[in-house]
């Protein structure tokens, strides 16, 4: 891992840009630098590590206590893109546009990158995890199709708190049963892009004796902010 630049932010967290291998990332740790628990925090369906909202709730948790990490994994924000992953965002505009089914395009979409997401999310955790100033445990928060092959292949994660609003492939959907960690679901009650139904049915899904639904009304991207209190809850009760 190579940090390519630091930055001290007003809210008392040091900020820094790093590389691994191809794998870009962020890193926020809260200051005065103690072993922290960490939050892997990604973004639904691939986009950029820097989106706004990401970054905000990151800074969030890193004021709150948390190293917090994340990263354009393979295929997703500024990583090169296959000439599949492109035709198919192609074909999702062109179809959402013509107002077609999307969901077997979002398969061959979400299900590579997925795929492709995991295997570097479990390469940062290692180099994250040998830093001194991350002394774990391990929490997960974001893309609900990622975190649910992670909780499922890397017993490191403890809990981990998912929104609803990003398509799920049906792989992931089967392996919610195997998903036995403490859970966060956040669903919005009105998004237009994610049926409520199948968020519900993936709730019911997850094998955990431990989960909980927060639903809020109001559309893909109005979840309230005090979600990002909330959820600092949740990881506290099982992180520190």
């Amino acid at each position: 891992m190579h940090f390519t630049s630091e930055q001290r932010l007003d809210d008392g967290v040091l900020e820094r840009e790093f590389t691994l291998g191809e794998i870009p990332g962020t890193l926020w740790t809260p200051e005065p630098a103690t072993p922290a628990p960490l939050i892997l925090m990604a973004h639904n369906n691939g986009l950029p590590k820097r989106e706004p909202r990401l970054v905000a709730r990151a800074r969030h948790s890193a004021a709150h206590g948390y190293a917090v990490a994340t990263i354009d994994a393979a295929g997703c924000g500024d990583r090169p893109r296959s000439a599949a992953d492109e035709q198919a965002r192609a074909d999702l505009r062109r179809a959402m546009q013509a107002g077609e089914p999307v969901d077997d395009i979002f398969e061959s979409f979400i299900g590579p990158l997925v795929e492709k997401a995991v295997p570097d999310w479990r390469t940062t955790l290692d180099a994250l995890l040998s830093l001194p100033e991350i002394g774990g445990p391990v929490g997960y928060s974001g893309w609900t199709a990622v975190g649910i092959r992670l909780a499922v292949a890397e017993p490191r994660i403890a809990a981990a708190g998912f929104f609803a609003g990003g398509y799920v492939p049906r792989a992931q959907r089967e392996e919610a049963r195997q998903v036995t960690i403490p859970l966060l679901l956040l669903l919005q009650w009105d998004d237009e892009g994610n049926p409520r139904q199948r968020a519900l049915d993936l709730f019911d899904a997850f094998g955990t004796k431990e989960k909980t639904l927060h639903a809020n009304l109001g559309g893909h991207t109005g979840t309230p902010w005090f979600e990002a209190d909330d959820g600092n809850r949740f990881f506290g009760r099982h992180l520190k």
